[in-house]
């Protein structure tokens, strides 16, 4: 009951359902398009390959570009960043579909459209997570619900990798594959217009012209580059899992019946993380939370070494399910440190930089995971090489010296300050 009354206070806070309900709603397009893209492009090119690089060249648009509308959201405000993106996105969405119609003849055009919708997606997690960081702020008074706040965030999140792949499904059962991509286009268009004119982005105010990020912004800020490292280390970790479990299931079992047992351990490696990251946001906020986020990375490290030594698929599960728990607090964790390390004048941007990282080294990690899984080992070297990435990024946390707790020491010395200058 403890639990729930913390979670319940979340929600009453003004404009957190706002954030919690619209703005999945607005981010169910990251499971969706992405899949329902590869469906579309290979049905009118008959050809996976042409496929996959266009779903790649959408990703990649987007995480590249990403830090770019994080900096205008940090100048201008989040709501006209994002309202013009959620025009936009659906608009290229569209034009992609059209270009389809050319067939294989227009494969340019193709890859031009999908770069064009990945550039113009919207930076939603960036400025939902920055608002979160904004209304948990010690002079908000709710400085002791950050930390369930973000486990909120971090949770639900987890609903739009399980969720999209199945309304696509559903799409498809009914319609097409085309359709699943205009139904990925309105719930983007619908879910961020309704964020960006919520009370929480309205109430934005600019900040001082000589605190704007220059150049580099956030990544010249102590502790960001380093938090980044530990991010890397993430992505690649989970691209790797991504192709991993599936040849898993692959080589335990044939047809329908791997694609079926890859969804399901995948689907229990989820779980386990939405888990354990709602436990993780009903506990006290750690005093040194940049070593408990070594420790936890060091965790989510040991969970990759247990998975390579799994010797049947229901051990995997099993694995995964209590592997998974590890996730959820991390990434909450990972979350608050962006917000305690950047400037607030930053915060939108360096939470872009998060996902375009996070994407990018997902991205790589898949690769390496697909030469892995085919030629040099299997899943169990596979499984090895994403717990020696984590294991890295946890060496770099943990530093007793480094960059992150000296950073993360300053932001404690502040926040201590903000607090007792709250009014009693």
């Amino acid at each position: 009951m403890a639990a729930l009354r913390q979670y319940l206070a979340v929600w009453r806070i003004p404009g957190a359902p706002t954030l919690l309900v619209a703005g999945i709603l607005g981010r169910l397009g990251i499971g969706m398009t992405p899949l329902a893209l590869l469906l579309v492009v290979q049905r009118v090119t008959h050809s996976y390959t042409v496929a996959a690089i266009a779903g790649g060249i959408f990703a990649l648009a987007g995480a590249a570009l990403s830090p770019l509308a994080g900096r205008l959201a940090d100048r201008l405000g989040p709501t006209p960043v994002l309202l013009v993106t959620a025009v936009a996105h659906p608009l290229a969405l569209v034009g992609l579909l059209l270009t389809t119609r050319a067939g294989a003849g227009a494969i340019t055009a193709i890859y031009l459209t999908a770069g064009l919708a990945g550039a113009t997606y919207p930076p939603m997690s960036a400025a939902v997570r920055g608002a979160w960081t904004d209304l948990t702020s010690p002079a908000s008074g709710r400085y002791a619900l950050r930390n369930t706040a973000l486990a909120a965030e971090t949770a639900l999140f987890e609903v739009v990798f399980a969720l999209g792949p199945l309304l696509v499904a559903a799409f498809v059962l009914i319609a097409d594959a085309a359709a699943a991509l205009i139904g990925s286009a309105v719930v983007t268009l619908v879910g961020t217009t309704v964020v960006a004119l919520g009370r929480v982005m309205r109430a934005w105010r600019p900040h001082p012209r000589r605190s704007h990020a220059r150049g580099l912004g956030p990544l010249r800020v102590a502790g960001v580059p380093a938090l980044l490292l530990c991010v890397a280390g993430l992505g690649v970790a989970f691209g790797v899992a991504g192709v991993t479990v599936p040849a898993y299931a692959s080589a335990h079992r044939t047809g329908a019946d791997a694609e079926s047992l890859a969804g399901i351990l995948l689907a229990l490696w989820a779980v386990g993380s939405t888990t354990g990251g709602l436990w993780f946001g009903t506990r006290r906020t750690s005093a040194h939370p940049t070593r408990q986020f070594a420790v936890l990375l060091g965790l989510v490290a040991a969970s990759f070494a247990v998975f390579a030594v799994m010797p049947n698929p229901i051990a995997l599960g099993v694995a995964l399910l209590v592997g998974g728990a590890t996730i959820g607090p991390t990434l909450t964790l990972e979350t608050t440190l962006v917000g305690r390390i950047a400037p607030a004048s930053m915060l939108n941007e360096a939470y872009t930089w998060v996902v375009t990282v996070a994407v990018g080294l997902n991205a790589a990690g898949g690769a390496v995971a697909g030469v892995v899984v085919d030629r040099l080992g299997g899943a169990p070297v596979a499984f090895l090489i994403a717990g020696v990435a984590v294991g890295g990024a946890a060496l770099v946390a943990a530093r007793p010296s480094g960059s992150i707790a000296r950073a993360d020491a300053t932001a404690t010395a502040r926040t201590g300050e903000d607090l007792a200058a709250e009014p009693v």
